[in-house]
């Protein structure tokens, strides 16, 4: 008796490869052309708004990359990945804004020899941001209060007293009464500890880094769609 096989089912556009996808898109499929967008806007805007530092200004340019990539989807070849090709159209989008503005840009070969002096100076300098930054700032010592909480009872006096009230060693020996290599032992292990629960606060922070909720990915989605309607893109119906 003669098995049968059933057919396998065509995979949907969002379970299609890119490679497929793309060639699709090429032909004028509009699912395959969503399925790439879904796939790869939440790079695209976490890459532009890497750039932008701006949300409104880093959706503007993605939505300029998707149109610079609808275009030129029938000659991409796949030499690199689409996700690379992709990245590549938006962060020229971006960087061509920030051009435009008149916005000084550090080519990366500068900014990986730049001493860690200069860096950490770009880092601390507080931005013109007015109550952003207070919220900011208010959201950043709050976690660190937190995590000073934690602390054993011990290393957490002598970091309040040591790193905050900026006592001497001796003097927060004499308050404690303890001797002050004890001190001096117990803040340096405050400080390990802090650096590896606000370390670990960070790497949990990371995958949150520059939001990209359903609603903003619908918008993209949305908004591209209509202009390459509008203007005629598609190349088949």
């Amino acid at each position: 008796m003669h098995k049968i096989t059933q057919p396998t089912p065509p995979r949907r556009p969002a379970e299609a490869p890119d490679a497929g996808l793309v060639q699709r898109a090429a032909n004028g499929d509009t699912a395959a052309f969503e399925a790439i967008m879904r796939r790869h806007n939440q790079r695209l805007f976490r890459t532009a708004r890497g750039i932008l530092r701006s949300d409104a200004e880093a959706e503007d340019a993605v939505q300029e990359a998707w149109l610079h990539a609808w275009r030129a989807f029938p000659g991409f070849r796949g030499e690199s990945g689409l996700s690379t090709w992709l990245v590549r159209i938006t962060a020229n989008e971006a960087l061509g804004r920030l051009r435009r503005k008149g916005a000084q840009i550090i080519p990366l070969e500068v900014a990986m020899t730049s001493s860690d002096n200069d860096t950490l100076s770009a880092l601390v300098d507080p931005p013109d941001r007015g109550p952003e930054q207070t919220v900011d700032r208010a959201q950043l010592r709050a976690i660190v209060e937190a995590r000073i909480d934690l602390l054993p009872e011990a290393f957490r006096s002598v970091f309040v007293l040591r790193a905050i009230e900026e006592m001497s060693v001796e003097e927060v020996a004499e308050a404690l009464a303890i001797p002050a290599a004890t001190v001096r032992t117990r803040y340096f292990r405050a400080r390990s500890l802090l650096r590896e629960s606000l370390a670990q606060e960070f790497d949990m922070a990371l995958g949150s880094v520059f939001g990209f909720a359903g609603a903003r990915c619908d918008r993209i989605v949305a908004n591209v769609m209509a202009r390459v309607r509008a203007e005629g893109f598609w190349r088949k119906d």
